[in-house]
């Protein structure tokens, strides 16, 4: 068993949800209309759907509410609150499968989370949503789907970005979509080149659409790489900017998170394969100076792969702290992320070449775990610098404070 390890971040507090883990991507934060301060957690597979944690106390965090999910084939990803309204995604393990799409709930009560709409996207070519962004309480950006898709390889190419409009959370509507050219039997454009050894698909991943820039969508389109599309026409999503670091390297880009005071972007590629199989999935740092010529520059540096590549379970790069609006910690030089098996870590970029790791956390490995580690997969930092990462199977949510 690997014992905790860290610098300048010590744990408040750990809460196992109640020995249901399976944690995915999901965090958001809720300050209620009675002042409490409620987390929102999706788990990566069934049998539970999300979880809603009480942390008004960080020193002793309670469950609020844990809801189902319909069946063993679907997965609840990715979540998103705006306001006391919670978007969720549901993704199906095969093609042609239900439910596949996003689900509406009002969570004003958070102990009585009230389902008001659904939008469907199933059909045979279909396995729902994988991820959603949703800041604003209107729009809702996501790894979409659609059941009648002819991807030339629908195996892997099965979602697109898209575009919901949940104006009217009872009646979710598409206005509009984006695919990587080439990615369907009826695209003009080639088909699109592949790794020869790490081929994980051409969809989007992270479709994150900021207020500092509306008209902008950074997409993590997976092993298409960083697409920045213009979307002042919603209806008709432009491509502005498309870099792609595989190969030679090998793929999954996951988040694009731009800094817009500085005009960096930081481009993360998710580990997938166990024992570092698929090194180096790693964070980029890009000058976005000319948005329509994106350069890297310089990548976040990463614990030494002798220590943590040999350990069980994934090693690498995955989410980032994505300076969301709310409750949110904001910060264009201090970036915060998750590596699987290393854990939290924390990142000074105030000069971009030359980037400087400054804090990290290593939870010792949780029990039960099916990896036998732990395997951080999403954080989510607070307006107050607290900082909450959960653990993709066992280990349930780590709260934790940082003294940077």
């Amino acid at each position: 068993m690997s014992k905790a390890q860290s610098k300048n971040m010590r744990l408040i507090a750990q809460h196992t949800l109640n020995g249901f883990g399976n944690m995915g991507e999901g965090m958001s934060l809720q300050v209620t209309a009675d002042g409490r301060r409620v987390i929102w957690l999706a788990h990566e597979s069934p049998p539970k759907n999300f979880s809603g944690i009480d942390v008004t106390d960080l020193n002793n965090p309670k469950m609020v509410v844990q809801t189902e999910l319909p069946h063993q084939h679907v997965r609840s990803n990715s979540l998103e609150l705006s306001g006391d309204l919670l978007a969720v995604a549901y993704q199906t393990n095969a093609l042609g499968l239900e439910p596949a799409g996003v689900e509406m709930f009002d969570v004003s009560d958070p102990e009585n989370p009230k389902s008001v709409g659904f939008f469907d996207c199933s059909g045979p070519k279909s396995r729902g949503v994988h991820c959603v962004w949703f800041v604003d309480g209107e729009y809702v950006h996501c790894a979409g789907a659609d059941g009648n898709l002819n991807a030339r390889e629908p195996e892997k190419d099965f979602q697109f970005y898209q575009i919901l409009d949940v104006r009217d959370p009872t009646n979710p509507r598409e206005v509009g979509r984006w695919w990587m050219p080439g990615q369907l039997e009826t695209d003009a454009e080639p088909p699109l080149i592949r790794h020869p050894e790490f081929d994980e698909g051409f969809r989007p991943h992270n479709t994150n659409v900021f207020p500092e820039r509306p008209d902008r969508a950074y997409v993590a389109y997976i092993d298409g790489g960083m697409v920045i599309l213009d979307i002042s026409d919603m209806s008709a999503p432009r491509m502005v900017a498309h870099w792609n670091h595989s190969p030679p390297f090998t793929g999954f880009t996951h988040t694009v998170l731009p800094l817009f005071s500085r005009d960096l972007l930081l481009v993360a590629a998710e580990a997938t394969y166990a024992g570092g199989a698929d090194w180096p999935r790693i964070t980029f740092v890009v000058d976005n100076r000319v948005e329509t010529n994106p350069v890297p520059i310089s990548t976040l540096p990463m614990p030494a792969f002798d220590e943590f590549g040999g350990r069980p379970g994934r090693f690498g790069s995955h989410n980032l702290h994505e300076n969301r609006p709310g409750p949110s910690f904001q910060s264009d030089t201090v970036i915060i992320g998750n590596y699987f098996n290393a854990g939290i870590r924390v990142h000074d970029l105030s000069n971009p070449f030359q980037p400087q790791e400054i804090a990290y956390y290593v939870p010792e490995s949780p029990e039960g775990s099916r990896v036998g580690e732990i395997q951080i997969n999403d954080v989510y930092v607070d307006e107050h610098q607290i900082v909450y990462g959960m653990d993709r199977f066992s280990g349930g949510l780590y709260i934790l404070e940082m003294d940077i």
